[in-house]
């Protein structure tokens, strides 16, 4: 009996660490946001907004400009550009 209250109080809090990171794991990766640093990419995700299943806002910066863009599982369709100078800084 000891045993198995020992094993108990071994494996709940383990199982209940690995939900709590694949969760964050997952929400991570669903905004978007790169997982690895270091890499200088030509397109960068400014900020990403959730707007319900399946739908987000994101902003993202190329060539010096930074543009608005409205993304849903079938489509991506821009809907604004910011071509002040200070864009991106």
């Amino acid at each position: 009996m000891f045993e198995y209250i020992l094993r108990l109080f071994i494996l709940v809090p383990m199982i209940g660490g690995l939900a709590w990171g694949s969760l964050w794991l997952w929400r991570k990766a669903q905004m978007g946001l790169p997982m690895q640093g270091g890499a200088v990419r030509a397109a960068q995700m400014v900020d990403v907004v959730p707007l319900g299943p399946g739908s987000k806002l994101a902003v993202v910066a190329f060539g010096g400009r930074e543009l608005l863009v409205a993304v849903t599982r079938t489509q991506i369709t821009l809907l604004a550009e910011d071509t002040r100078e200070n864009a991106g800084a």
